[in-house]
């Protein structure tokens, strides 16, 4: 029999330890019987491993397996609650555990979750628990006639007798059990028998004490009371509230929540329902709020609460900068304020509190304005010294204000203010001269340049407009020869010019801006008339006549070099367009003359011999540097001749049409005649310069010297001599004049001025007078082609 009670006992355990495996395996729950419908059996969030949030929207359900469904999920909180009351007895009998199978479904991804739910009896006081009856094989009086039970204050044991008179147990609860005071109870049973000696038999019984929902949770404090830097970090910690029950398993599993607590505090706070820690979510501004308080609420697993409060305060800090308020500002601002004229208002606030809501206001140094403080932090921005526009037309002005908490905190303002114009600028120009080029035969109409004023001032009183003043130009009104466009400035030609009439001419335009009144200023305007190459070049000598064309004379014992005779030419154009050259086109004899592309002079390129023909013409071309270049001819007429005497001239067969005046034995006197005759045009050119001056009382620009070009004067000549052949030693000189005003005049050929002797003081006397006709020549070439220039 004692063998029995140990299998029974050791069956027992295992039972008992099976059902703790299974219970590990799966969410398990208790509810006491007979439980108000509604009340909470626990809170299935935190064995789910999910927030409230995700539980909704993977929306969880409670899917029970037996055929009525007592509990139901709240899928916004994770809170498991009792449908109906449970009899225990009914639903299970007398089977234990009483367990209650049930499933929550969740969806995305899919997960099956098993609950298991433990409904707990109520055990009254004198309830009955059967015992197993003892075995023993005797018979009769010898075997079981009585139990004895080891003392305890909770238990105690009824032996009664059945109708065959054997004997069993019931063990009776007589005093309530309180698992928080003894959470497991060890009886033991005897058993004896009625021979002799009495034998007995032992079984141990152990009680396990089941948990019932009947501690509320219990806060350590029923207040906190903390406090709070303001601006601290998210996630602070603030505090921590703890609250203990003396319950087991799911009833002692404590929850905290907020209970009515506004809406600032759930934006700022997060308590953690599972630690109790309250934490900072979001900004602290002890400007909004100098203290929160709030409620917080304790449950345990079987639904009992406690409730503690919390009061945070919070401590002020010096984040606030002073805030800087426009009330008005003046802009545009003339620029012709007087001192003290009111720019802007403004006032200054810091919501800080203490020093930290004191505070000082400053502007820019250097500026025309300074700050004047008011009453109730009030300040005036006012002028301090006259405004100019044209050097500063607006102004940002930096406003700081600085508080005197610790840090400093300072902020600023940037107030723009423009400053309107007044008319108080003349235009001026660019240039305080201008000086401007018009190429003569231009189109009218032709743009020449433009002017440009610029006016300092704004708008209107920037606008400028342009005019020309009254003059004139060669007698005429400056208005026909140039106009301007009033708005742009641009100069036009009215007419073509002509630069051997125009040379220069001067205007002069205002430039008015539209202010009120209206200011001016004026510029001076030359303009220049640039020559064209318009003009042919004119041969001054010889002349071109072809009714009576002259001749020049050579001996035939002329040297190579010998100089013939010079072409002069004039161009009445200017610089580059009036430089002349020369250049020897056709000739009877190729190579016997050349002609000197600077100077005009024609030369012998080899020694004048016997074979050379008698009569030889030349005709040389004269072209000016212009662009295209202009270009004349001259013919030239030269005889081959033995001697100058009068004899042989008079033998000489010239051409038809062509004959030697006889020759004048006075040769003094005719070179007399010819400086007077050159000296008197000279003299007159210049009075005729003088008179057209005064006439036109303008500044002649320019002479007009194209015969400058060329080398005139006793320098020019050239002495031809053979000292190698030892003939022509003695030298000829000649004079040929031309009479004033008169281009039809023929070269006089005059006598030598040394009686012959001999073939070479024939040569001499020859080369002397021929050296001496050139150099007057040249002094008539200058003197004509300055009188050119002067009537231009």
């Amino acid at each position: 029999m004692e063998i029995l009670l140990n299998l029974r006992q050791v069956m027992f355990i295992s039972l008992y330890l099976c059902v703790c495996i299974a219970m590990c395996e799966s969410f398990r729950y208790s509810v006491p019987e007979e439980e108000q419908s509604g009340s909470l059996v626990a809170n299935v969030l935190k064995d789910l491993k999910v927030d409230a949030k995700e539980l909704s929207a993977r929306r969880a359900r409670l899917v029970s397996k037996s055929s009525k469904q007592y509990f139901q999920l709240d899928p916004h909180s994770g809170n498991l609650i009792l449908k109906d009351k449970i009899d225990r007895e009914s639903l299970c009998g007398q089977n234990d555990p009483c367990l209650l199978l049930s499933e929550i479904l969740l969806e995305n991804p899919w997960q099956l979750h098993r609950i298991e739910v433990q409904i707990e009896d109520q055990t009254p006081v004198d309830i009955r628990f059967p015992l197993e009856r003892a075995e023993d094989t005797d018979k009769g009086k010898n075997t079981v006639q009585n139990y004895i039970l080891s003392p305890n204050e909770h238990f105690r044991l009824d032996v009664q007798s059945h109708s065959d008179g054997s004997k069993y147990a019931e063990l009776v609860l007589e005093k309530p059990l309180d698992r928080e005071e003894n959470p497991q109870i060890s009886l033991i049973l005897s058993a004896v028998d009625g021979g002799i000696p009495k034998r007995t038999g032992t079984a141990q019984i152990i009680i396990d004490v089941l948990d019932a929902n009947d501690n509320f949770p219990q806060f350590e404090q029923s207040m906190y009371k903390v406090t709070l830097m303001e601006n601290s970090p998210l996630d602070t910690l603030v505090v921590k509230v703890e609250a203990t029950d003396r319950d087991f398993g799911s009833n002692a599993h404590i929850t905290y929540y907020f209970s009515q607590v506004s809406e600032n505090v759930l934006r700022l706070f997060k308590l953690n329902k599972h630690t109790g820690e309250l934490t900072v979510t979001g900004t602290i501004d002890y400007e909004e709020s100098t203290n929160y308080e709030m409620k917080i609420r304790a449950t345990d697993g079987g639904g009992l609460s406690a409730y503690c409060k919390v009061i945070v305060e919070i401590e002020d800090e010096n984040d606030n900068a002073p805030e800087i308020t426009i009330t008005s500002i003046t802009s545009p601002l003339p620029e012709d304020s007087p001192p003290d004229t009111l720019v802007a208002l403004f006032s200054v606030t810091d919501v800080d509190s203490g020093d930290s809501g004191r505070t000082a206001c400053t502007t820019e140094v250097n500026l025309p304005f300074v700050l004047k403080p008011t009453e109730n932090n009030y300040y005036q921005l006012v002028t301090q010294q006259p405004l100019d526009r044209e050097k500063v037309s607006e102004y940002n002005i930096t406003i700081t204000a600085t508080d005197r908490g610790s840090p400093r905190l300072t902020s600023t303002r940037i107030l723009h203010v423009q400053i309107s114009d007044v008319n108080d600028n003349v235009p001026v120009f660019e240039k305080p001269f201008y000086q401007m080029q018009l190429r003569e035969n231009n189109i009218p109409g032709l743009l020449i340049n433009s002017v440009h004023a610029v006016d300092l001032d704004t708008a209107q009183n920037a606008k400028v407009t342009y005019s020309l003043l009254p003059g004139k130009v060669s007698d005429g009104p400056t208005s026909s020869y140039i106009s301007i466009n009033s708005e742009t400035g641009n100069l036009y030609a009215i007419r073509s010019l002509d630069y051997e009439e125009v040379k220069d001419f001067q205007v002069t335009v205002r430039a008015v801006d539209s202010g009120s009144p209206p200011l001016s200023s004026e510029v001076p305007i030359r303009v220049q008339v640039v020559d064209e190459n318009d003009n042919a070049p004119f041969i001054l000598y010889p002349l071109q006549n072809g009714t009576s064309p002259s001749n020049d004379l050579v001996p035939r014992g002329a040297e190579t070099g010998y100089l013939v005779t010079k072409v002069v030419a004039v161009d009445r154009d200017s610089a580059q367009n009036s430089w002349l050259s020369y250049q020897l086109l056709k000739a009877t004899e190729p190579g016997l003359f050349t002609v000197g592309a600077q100077n005009g002079e024609v030369t012998t390129l080899r020694p004048v011999s016997s074979r050379d023909s008698f009569k030889q013409n030349l005709i040389v071309v004269v072209r000016d540097n212009g662009h295209p270049p202009q270009s004349t001819s001259a013919t030239l007429r030269i005889l081959l001749v033995d001697g100058f005497s009068d004899p042989y001239l008079k033998s000489v067969a010239l051409p038809k049409e062509e004959t030697v005046e006889e020759e004048d034995p006075s040769l003094t006197m005719y070179l007399i005649i010819c400086l007077a005759a050159i000296s008197s045009i000279f003299l007159i050119s210049v009075v005729a310069f003088v008179v057209i001056k005064l006439q036109k009382r303008e500044k002649f620009i320019g002479t007009y010297n194209s015969g400058a070009n060329f080398p005139v004067g006793p320098d020019s000549q050239e002495n031809s001599a053979d000292s190698g052949a030892g003939s022509l030693s003695q030298a000829y000189n000649y004079e040929v004049c031309l009479a004033g005003g008169s281009l039809n005049s023929e070269f006089r050929f005059l006598r030598p001025l040394f009686p012959v002797f001999s073939h070479s003081n024939k040569f001499s006397t020859f080369t002397s007078i021929k050296n001496y006709l050139l150099y007057c020549i040249n002094l008539s070439a200058a003197s004509i082609s300055s009188h050119f220039s002067y009537i231009q």
